[in-house]
């Protein structure tokens, strides 16, 4: 399999570190938080990979190259203006040859890739998506599946207090799935995975997950992987 991680965004909500930064290479300890999902994928055997740029792109390019200090092989698909989730891998397109994996740089997280990738390939629906139990789930986009593991709903970000499996950002697809995004600015969440209720298989996992999506959920995230050093691979 291949993966195309979304490196684009601008990370706004975690001003003012990415006033000079991209979010992809704001750090997690030691270490750029993209650079722990590009280890992560090597890790699982993923190791041809597309990424996706838009804000500070160039500080992302210089810093990773080709990927190869990291094991993998990085291309790069810049965006002149937002794409979206979907519309970024639209414009990454021919560089899928095989089934693939999506994820987003700044989705700090410990996920088993191999085991993601032999679920995909064990059941036959062309979407596979990760998904973890959270007790709080205001802010992220809440999945609901039946007993088969097939999700029949999302309700994105709702904003009152409830439980229950998000969302994690971390995706797998059949190649064919590109045929049905459109060209332009398109989101998987809003105008793609609607259409496709019936065609997803959710991936439950408890695995540690964080989007660092603000300066809380960072310093929190930095301290977690503070105090559980060798489950990321972190020497303090």
């Amino acid at each position: 399999m291949q993966a195309i991680i979304m490196a684009g965004g601008m990370g706004s909500r975690l001003r003012p570190l990415t006033n000079s930064l991209p979010k992809p290479l704001v750090k997690i300890i030691d270490k750029p938080v993209m650079e722990f999902v590009i280890r992560n994928l090597a890790q699982g055997g993923i190791k041809d990979i597309a990424v996706t740029v838009g804000y500070k792109a160039d500080m992302i390019m210089d810093y990773f190259g080709d990927g190869s200090a990291f094991g993998v092989s990085l291309t790069y698909f810049e965006e002149s203006e937002p794409l979206g989730t979907a519309g970024g891998v639209k414009n990454a397109s021919d560089f899928i040859v095989d089934d693939f994996i999506v994820l987003s740089a700044d989705g700090f997280c410990n996920i088993d890739i191999e085991e993601f990738c032999k679920f995909h390939k064990s059941h036959s629906e062309p979407i596979s998506m990760a998904v973890r139990y959270m007790s709080d789930a205001r802010g992220f986009g809440l999945v609901r599946i039946d007993d088969d593991g097939l999700v029949t709903s999302f309700a994105e970000k709702p904003k009152f207090m409830c439980s229950g499996l998000i969302n994690m950002g971390i995706y797998a697809f059949d190649k064919e799935i590109l045929q049905e995004i459109p060209d332009g600015k398109c989101d998987f969440s809003y105008d793609v995975f609607p259409r496709r209720i019936g065609d997803i298989r959710a991936y439950s996992t408890q695995c540690f997950w964080s989007d660092i999506g603000t300066l809380s959920d960072y310093y929190l995230t930095n301290h977690y992987v503070s105090i559980h050093p060798d489950n990321f691979g972190v020497t303090l």
